[in-house]
């Protein structure tokens, strides 16, 4: 089942043979890095094996959030806000992007504590969230007919259109001197005196210095190649969008059984976080110790099975040489085949609490995998293996909302300039360097 539609952008047919940066990876990290780069003067060139946004990019919520946030995310999603805030006029295109405000919905006198143990973690970085009441959640929730305890209220955050974002700031970055390519996958890199100095693609090689790898769920298989450990593993999520409706709340929110998003169409965006497919594969086995914190901290969040994807990368766990075409080639966009059965039970569990929805019906189900690090945070670093080389990916669910910040950050790393935030927290390193591995709280 192909996934949603994204907005037309024109890309490149040629391939230059030189670059100051090439990036890999056409997602929101990736087209963001190669905007801010581009702005800076820098000579980049972004690579991608299928269609601009055509993973995971397109297939998320759409929310654009600071709450809730690992406390080591904060500082860049408040970054990321400000920038989705003139990003449609850097950019000259529509992203979707509204501060329309999230609701997390309280439910149990459990989930009003957990909430203001966020808040309190929170309060030093001057965020807006509150907790409010069942009165205020009522009106928040625009016509809502269920009655809650209260609700963690962000008036700032925000929402945007997965399907607009990357084409827009992809367009953005092209009109500030980008090169992007699609349809081009990027088999290797190749080092000089132990240090970046060229990129082979399935079209030839480009020259440079500089390697960006935003590849979402292909990071770890592409780190493999160079001998560069990522502790990264996929799963699957499936989302569904309605028909548009009239009236309903605006914004976004979400309770213990459905997730809403008002979309710009006028439909909804309906998920569920707590159903999320872990098909089994060698890599699996290879980082049962490193994930086994969060396994513990919240064991019902991920299911496991063996399906297609477990048979088809137990063939792909090996390194193709260069010169031939490998699994990037073969499988040019991750499409997985969604599981509608959660979705639905969760457009009737909002069809119960917003009546604007009853009628409406189901307008597409997709399925997207996401890349998941052991701490469920992101890696924006340095590969101290491989000099000249930055690695961008491990979003785990949040890359959507920080994509804007998180290509800021890459560009400064690139540059040497200062960063945007401090990048120690998302050194790749953590997971080597006996750091525990730090598993946030539930919110």
């Amino acid at each position: 089942m192909p996934g949603p539609a994204l907005d037309p952008v024109v890309t490149d047919q040629s391939l230059p043979r030189k670059a100051d940066v090439v990036i890999i990876g056409g997602g929101i990290i990736g087209v963001s890095t190669a905007l801010f780069l581009a702005e800076r003067g820098v000579k980049v060139v972004l690579c991608e094996k299928g269609a601009l946004g055509g993973e995971q990019s397109s297939r998320n919520w759409g929310w654009v959030r600071v709450m809730g946030r690992d406390r080591r995310e904060i500082p860049l999603a408040i970054a990321a806000l400000k920038i989705w805030d003139t990003l449609d006029q850097r950019v000259g295109g529509e992203t979707g992007f509204r501060r329309s405000g999230i609701l997390y919905i309280s439910e149990t006198e459990q989930d009003i504590a957990n909430r203001d143990a966020w808040l309190t973690l929170a309060k030093p970085h001057g965020v807006d969230s509150r907790q409010v009441g069942p009165d205020e959640t009522d009106v928040l929730m625009a016509g809502a007919a269920m009655r809650y305890q209260g609700a963690l209220y962000t008036p700032s955050d925000g929402r945007a259109e997965p399907q607009k974002a990357v084409p827009a700031i992809a367009a953005g970055a092209r009109r500030a001197g980008a090169t992007l390519v699609t349809g081009c996958a990027v088999r290797g890199v190749e080092k000089s005196g132990g240090r970046v100095s060229a990129v082979i693609t399935e079209r030839g090689r480009i020259e440079t210095a500089t390697v960006v790898l935003a590849g979402g769920a292909w990071s770890r298989l592409f780190c493999k190649g160079l001998g560069i450990r990522l502790p990264q593993l996929k799963v699957r999520n499936t989302v569904l969008r309605t028909a548009p409706v009239e009236g309903g709340p605006d914004g976004a929110g979400a309770t213990s059984t459905y997730a809403y998003r008002k979309r710009l169409d006028g439909g909804y965006t309906i998920a569920t976080a707590g159903v999320n497919l872990h098909s089994l594969v060698p890599d699996s086995l290879a980082f049962f110790r490193d994930f086994r914190p969060v396994r513990r901290a919240d064991p019902d969040s991920v299911q496991v099975g063996v399906n297609a994807q477990s048979w088809r990368e137990l063939f792909e766990i090996t390194p193709v040489p260069l010169d031939r075409p490998g699994a990037f080639e073969r499988h040019r966009i991750l499409d997985p085949k969604p599981d509608p059965r959660p979705v639905l039970r969760a457009l009737e569990e909002a069809r119960r609490a917003l009546p604007a929805l009853r009628q409406v019906e189901p307008a597409q189900i997709w399925a997207g995998l996401i890349d998941v690090t052991p701490d469920v945070v992101p890696i924006i670093s340095h590969a101290e293996t491989v000099p000249g080389l930055e690695i961008a990916t491990g979003f785990s669910g949040h890359g959507f909302g920080i994509g804007p910040g998180a290509g800021h950050l890459v560009a400064d790393l690139v540059t040497g300039d200062r960063p945007i935030v401090d990048p120690t927290e998302f050194r790749l390193s953590r997971f080597s360097d006996g750091t525990p591995i730090e598993i946030a709280p539930p919110v």
